[in-house]
């Protein structure tokens, strides 16, 4: 599988996801400015985490309106496999990719550190590897992570099978609604998380709990397996 990492003024987590994503598939993913029109062909899209446009508005707001979105969109229309990781996740509600909102933490502090997360919906593309109710280590670096939807949307959600991943075990870092760390879209290939997979992929940085994620969207888990 190959993979591409978009790139906006202001990400700085881009280097750590370009390295997770080399050293599970093999392959170097191919990496797109933001002012690109075009994707180039891709089994998996990449947003990842950082301070796009320096976070002025909202965060990710001024990246939604990119010109690469609107190729973006189209290939969440065709069922590619989107992935955006903290600022990534907030760039993809942003654009209308997926529902909801990431406010200010509800602490109003910046914060960074290791937190539990349950894997609520163990059927995705993403998640397929996890069991259902798995706790998995994942650190968090953010300022901007507080899940909020109405409660309408929320109760779609949820009842949607949509919650891909819950901050567990009173970890919830930022006050997000129903502990929600990250969603996939209806169509269950487009998937937004706080929390950062990429930085635990390897036993160098203290455990693998998040390289899972990687090798079930890479297709890598029959290949690891053999």
């Amino acid at each position: 599988m190959t993979s591409a990492v978009i790139l906006f003024p202001g990400l700085n987590r881009d280097r750590d996801m370009i390295a997770a994503l080399t050293k599970i598939s093999g392959k170097a993913p191919a990496i797109v400015w933001h002012t690109e029109t075009a994707l180039p062909e891709a089994d998996l899209y990449v947003i990842p985490g950082g301070f796009s446009y320096g976070d002025y508005l909202r965060a990710g707001a001024i990246a939604a309106r990119s010109p690469v979105m609107d190729a973006l969109r189209s290939k969440a229309a065709a069922g590619n496999r989107i992935l955006g990781v903290c600022n990534g996740f907030q760039i993809l509600t942003e654009s209308g990719l997926l529902p909801g909102a990431l406010m200010r933490n509800a602490g109003l502090n910046f914060v960074c550190k290791e937190v539990q997360l349950e894997v609520v919906n163990a059927e995705t593309v993403f998640t397929r590897s996890y069991a259902k109710g798995q706790i998995l280590r994942c650190p968090v670096a953010h300022h901007d992570g507080n899940y909020f939807a109405d409660a309408k949307t929320l109760a779609k959600i949820e009842d949607g099978g949509q919650v891909a991943f819950r901050y567990a075990k009173g970890t919830n870092p930022n006050g997000s609604v129903n502990d929600i760390a990250g969603i996939v879209s209806e169509k269950g290939n487009v998937l937004g998380m706080m929390p950062h997979p990429e930085n635990l992929i390897e036993p160098a940085h203290g455990g693998m709990d998040g390289r899972a994620l990687f090798e079930a969207a890479l297709d890598q888990l029959e290949k690891n397996a053999a």
